[in-house]
């Protein structure tokens, strides 16, 4: 798989909540959790399980940064 987005990080699926219109997507990457939410159509087209070795692709024109 070949993107233009530098920040893909590999984990695994850990935790997948379906809903009618969008699905969260929790991806295990080194211990942190990512969670995505996408069309509910793209997670059914991907076939997305538990288990499942994924890439978290993030692409942003903005990274914030907070301090406490």
């Amino acid at each position: 798989m070949q993107l233009s987005a530098r920040n893909q990080l590999k984990g695994t699926v850990t935790e997948i909540k379906p809903g009618p219109i969008s699905t969260e997507v929790t991806i295990d990457v080194g211990g942190t959790e990512i969670v995505s939410s996408i069309t509910s159509g793209s997670a059914e087209a991907l076939h997305l399980k538990v288990g499942d070795s994924a890439v978290a692709i993030i692409k942003a024109s903005a990274v914030m940064v907070g301090k406490e």
